[in-house]
């Protein structure tokens, strides 16, 4: 019973621990400027097209069920673009990208480190002489924080480009009032916002997945273990994250 009570406490500090390597090792990026760079294009050019298409559908979506609440003489029609575009600015630009990656980025690392350990290809990169945590962990952490905040900016252009669209040719609205709207209400703060959340799911999503993969353990079964808890775990610390953000900041 008390291992059991004690294992979130452990777990957190090893996690701590194994970030803090991983970041005092950021003078010898050099070293690894290849794998950081490889990480940018897996992490965040991969991730594009699935990134906006859910923000596009996100966008589409959120414009007709919007217009469809507020179908009343009594509301100007440019209220959607006052509701759309900073609703994905604030909170489904980051937050939608962020599930969807926990999913895609997350699991993919959690698997990669996981089989090198079980592998034992970790091992071998520590007898060679090489930081095994430097080299495989930081370049991850470091593509994490870079690019998801670019993934962040597709979104938000797609989702509201999208939402302009469908209001236009769904005949709710013109693409002016659309803008006009959102334009009204637009608060330089959104955005702003939008960015601290990416970059902290980015920081969250990988650095979880990090420190599944890494510790992983018990062979084939224990990869699939990793995988799926660093997938449900990103997801779970993305919404507390969203939320003390939104307290924070708003």
């Amino acid at each position: 019973m008390l291992d059991s009570l004690l294992y979130p406490v452990r777990a957190l500090g090893r996690y701590a621990l194994l970030i803090a390597r991983a970041f005092s090792s950021i003078g010898e990026i050099r070293t690894y400027w290849t794998n950081l760079s490889n990480q940018m294009v897996r992490i965040g050019i991969d991730s594009i097209p699935i990134v906006a298409l859910a923000a596009a559908f996100s966008g589409a979506v959120l414009t007709v069920q919007t217009a469809y609440q507020l179908e009343t003489p009594f509301i100007p029609k440019s209220i959607i673009g006052s509701i759309v575009a900073p609703s994905i600015m604030l909170e489904l630009g980051a937050v939608i990208a962020g599930f969807i990656l926990a999913g895609r980025v997350g699991a993919r690392i959690a698997a990669e480190l996981g089989t090198m350990r079980v592998s034992e290809q970790i091992d071998a990169i520590e007898v060679m002489g090489l930081n095994s945590i430097g080299f495989l962990i930081l370049p991850r952490v470091l593509a994490g924080i870079i690019m998801f905040p670019v993934l962040y900016v597709v979104s938000c252009i797609v989702g509201i480009g999208t939402g302009i669209g469908v209001g236009h040719f769904g005949g709710f609205l013109s693409a002016s009032e659309f803008l006009d709207g959102a334009r009204q209400f637009f608060k330089l703060l959104d955005p702003f916002i939008g960015l601290i959340k990416s970059v902290t799911f980015g920081f969250i999503i990988t650095s979880i997945a990090c420190y599944k993969g890494y510790y992983t353990g018990g062979g084939a079964v224990g990869v699939g273990d990793s995988t799926t808890e660093a997938a449900v775990l990103s997801c779970v610390f993305i919404l507390v994250a969203d939320l003390i953000v939104a307290m924070l900041l708003l």
